[in-house]
């Protein structure tokens, strides 16, 4: 939810730095997840100046083109190119100067050069108002007012905004705070709290008047159980047009597109008092008439946005005396929209159910600002007064006239909720006595009433559009939260008992692993377990066993995942895009997946690697992440863990273009490879990607089998020989080593490829292999003899077997 602070500053007269707000909006719950700035031009217009138009002549190697002299102040003359139709000696223009950053239509960013336009030299730019950010018009330069003073920096003479937006990480829960309002609201707690007191402004409604009772509506509601409140008012006489530069930047700020006065109008009550409201073309209100209700399964239903939808039997819908014009709480409908020809209007102000509302919502795959907040519960006291302030702010923008009474069905109110707090369960719950006095000030600030103290407790009353505090412990973290959780003092030790669990506990595996990973610059990540199931689609894989969540949050999280490579995708294609393109990340973590009626749960440990190894640096080379190196991490992890016994297998399927399974007698431990393309594309990689998946469970089996075994450290010393091989293509280093070992099992310790040649100076179908062989006697120092016996010995199964050459 996006909160704009220049908004939040009219109902609180605060001048704190938005970084101050921030932390205490976060500490009272509001979790501020970042700050950005806002600029009504992007730019604010900075390097622009007015220019005087002091000559202006056709370019002599251009039609179309004029070559100007403009003056921009302390007598600087510049040469500009320009192309406009329009331009004009003696003319005050903006001129965009020398290292002036402009946008495109994208927001896309340029920079103004000195340069050559057909052989003359241009030192600027005159701009059209699309240019600059001040509107649409491409039609020629911008003509500004002639008394304006050349070098008058832009940004002075046009209104630019700016502002600084919160970005709050609202819990579900917390439906008073779904607008500027509600945040306001909390902020004057905290503040108190922090003895500062200031006042919160409350848009007025005292001037609220029908003027004349010439549109009448009839309104019906069917099922007050879907609909509780209903209110309604028509207003005629209107003039839509685009809305002010003001409302506009208040919109624009948080993220909504302006349409015109009266939609731009609901939405701004939308968010300032957190009521949704819709506004109905009345024109094209069949009979008159207002009927909230159901309709017939299958009904065709084109909204808004030009899709048309198969309505539910149990979606509620706005109709007419004909057809349904507006899914209730989620979507308008395209046929009795606001257009530039509206001229009355019908206004809604209503609360629907919420669980009806998040159906319906889910069902059609709608997720609109409206439905955001009638599904978590609005506040139904507030319906009217939301529909007066929204009719008067109409009436401001468009003109027009209040043309009937206001309709209000609501047949059973809601009353608030009453609750005994007792100061002896603040007191357990909190660890810490609270003053009784800091307690009733604190629920003052929160509209919480106090109708009685006694020597035990309060008597509250709890507003209604409180939906989340219901009991004696939801008032309790209403005060902790307000109070602030910092205030609360803890003791330096904490004591806990813990029963072992009396099996092999493989966190401590996890931890070995982690550690290991992460001193090879391994970072580890925890992402969630919902994720998109059309990701699946990617694996050509439709079999039916994916985990479907029945009551989703998201399309995009609507089921569980059964392969973790995605999430690890996105964490990638999120780093890229912030210029983070060398990574190494590694987590633990679950695949869901089900087989018939079962439902089967599989833990993974998962590493993705692109970039290079390192960051680039002055004393080491740069070097590219490649697959041995990913192999050589995951061998190294499983030799950790005390996993030896395994083999090294291709494997080909959708996920890899090259890989290896790593496979025991009886699973597979571990596959490895790079990653298709075709998977990459879909997450905007363009660089290649490695993924190991270690099958987690199979590998805690395999290590808890496995005894460390002790052996002395040789006295004796090493002897290293190497072999250049000539070899075909076709022969692998695997050969070579397997060979090697089954030649002299006894001595030989280690093989090693150090370098590998192809190319220039060999004969076609031919490679050199460069190989080290360690030996060791762990008895005696091996002797000249000995190590020349063994090499021959190698040498000669090399030539016979592998058809290889010294060279």
């Amino acid at each position: 939810m996006n909160i704009s602070y220049n908004w939040l500053k009219q109902f609180l007269q605060i001048n704190w730095e938005s970084h101050k707000t921030a932390e205490l909006l976060t500490d009272l719950g509001l979790e501020v997840e970042g700050v950005t700035a806002f600029e009504s031009v992007k730019g604010g217009l900075e390097g622009i100046v007015v220019g005087h138009v002091l000559e202006c002549e056709k370019h002599p190697n251009a039609d179309k083109l004029q070559l100007t002299k403009v003056d921009v102040g302390d007598d600087t003359i510049l040469q500009i190119v320009c192309g406009a139709p329009n331009v004009a000696k003696g003319q005050k223009v903006p001129v965009a100067t020398i290292g002036t950053t402009l946008y495109d239509a994208e927001g896309e960013p340029w920079t103004i050069k000195k340069g050559k336009i057909r052989g003359e030299e241009s030192q600027g730019m005159i701009c059209a108002e699309d240019e600059l950010g001040l509107g649409e018009s491409h039609d020629g330069i911008m003509v500004l007012d002639d008394s304006l003073k050349p070098g008058t920096p832009c940004s002075e003479i046009f209104s630019i905004e700016k502002d600084e937006v919160f970005e709050i990480g609202l819990t579900p829960n917390r439906a008073d705070a779904m607008s500027h309002y509600g945040v306001a609201r909390d902020l004057k707690a905290g503040l108190l709290q922090k003895e500062i007191q200031i006042p919160l402004n409350t848009p007025s409604v005292s001037n609220f008047h029908i003027d004349n009772r010439s549109l009448k509506f009839e309104v019906e509601v069917e099922d007050a159980q879907l609909a509780p409140r209903y209110c309604g008012v028509s207003m005629s006489n209107l003039i839509v047009q685009p809305s002010p530069d003001w409302l506009q930047n208040r919109l624009r700020a948080i993220g909504v597109k302006p349409i015109n006065n009266v939609v731009d109008a609901t939405n701004y009550v939308l968010h300032e008092l957190g009521q949704p409201l819709h506004a109905f073309d009345a024109d094209r209100i069949h009979g008159k008439k207002i009927r909230v209700r159901t309709v017939k399964e299958g009904t065709k239903f084109v909204t808004l946005d030009g899709e048309e939808r198969t309505l539910h039997g149990d979606d509620l819908m706005i109709c007419d005396a004909e057809k349904p014009m507006c899914i209730a709480g989620v979507f308008g409908g395209i046929n009795t929209g606001v257009t530039e020809n509206t001229r009355s209007i019908f206004l809604e102000s209503a609360y629907f159910n919420p669980v009806a509302v998040r159906k319906t919502a889910k069902r059609h795959g709608l997720n609109t600002d409206a439905s955001f907040r009638f599904e978590r519960g609005i506040d139904i006291n507030n319906v009217e007064y939301c529909l007066m302030r929204a009719a008067l702010l109409i009436r401001e923008l468009a003109g027009g006239e209040i043309s009937s009474e206001i309709v209000d069905l609501y047949p059973k109110k809601k009353e608030d909720r009453q609750v005994f707090l007792t100061f002896e369960k603040i007191n357990n719950l909190i660890g810490q006595e609270i003053p009784k006095d800091t307690i009733k000030s604190i629920l003052a600030s929160l509209d919480i009433q106090v109708k009685s103290v006694t020597e035990s407790g309060l008597g509250l009353l709890i507003p209604f559009y409180r939906i989340d505090v219901e009991r004696e412990v939801d008032v309790i973290e209403e005060i902790l939260r307000v109070y602030g959780y910092n205030n609360i003092q803890f003791d330096s030790k904490l004591n806990a008992s813990v029963a072992p669990s009396g099996k092999f506990e493989d966190y401590r595996l996890q931890n070995i692993a982690g550690d290991l990973l992460a001193s090879k610059g391994f970072f580890e990540t925890l992402s969630n377990s919902l994720t998109n199931p059309k990701y699946q689609e990617l694996l050509q894989e439709d079999d039916g066993r994916t985990v479907a969540i029945l009551n989703p949050l998201s399309t995009e999280l609507s089921a569980l995942r059964r392969s973790m490579l995605f999430s690890g995708l996105e964490s990638i294609s999120h780093n890229i895009n912030r210029q983070k393109p060398n990574l190494k990340l590694f987590e633990f973590g679950a695949t869901y997946q089900k087989d018939g009626s079962e439902y089967n749960e599989q833990q993974h440990l998962c590493l993705w690697v692109t970039g290079n190894r390192s960051e680039d640096s002055w004393i080491s080379e740069k070097k590219k992440s490649d697959f041995f190196f990913l192999k050589a991490v995951v061998e190294h992890v499983l030799q950790r863990l005390g996993v030896n016994d395994y083999k090294a297998v291709p494997v080909e399927d959708e996920i890899f273009s090259e890989g290896l399974s790593l496979d025991t007698r009886k699973a597979t431990i571990a596959r490895l490879g790079l990653v298709s393309k075709n998977i990459t594309k879909a997450f905007d990689i363009k660089n290649e990607v490695l993924y190991a998946d270690l099958n987690w469970e199979a590998i805690i089996k395999l290590a808890s089998k496995n005894k460390v075994v002790y052996q002395e450290v040789s006295k004796y010393p090493e002897v290293k020989r190497d072999f250049a091989l000539l070899l075909n293509d076709e022969v692998s280093f695997k050969q070579v080593y397997e060979l090697a070992y089954n030649t002299e099992k006894k001595l030989l310790k280690q093989v090693n490829l150090f370098d590998v040649y192809t190319g220039k100076n060999l004969p076609d179908g031919k490679k050199s292999y460069a190989v080290s062989f360690t030996l060791q006697d762990e008895k005696k120092t091996l002797t000249d003899k000995q190590i020349d016996k063994i090499m021959q010995k190698l040498q000669s199964r090399f030539e016979t077997e592998l058809g290889a050459e010294l060279r």
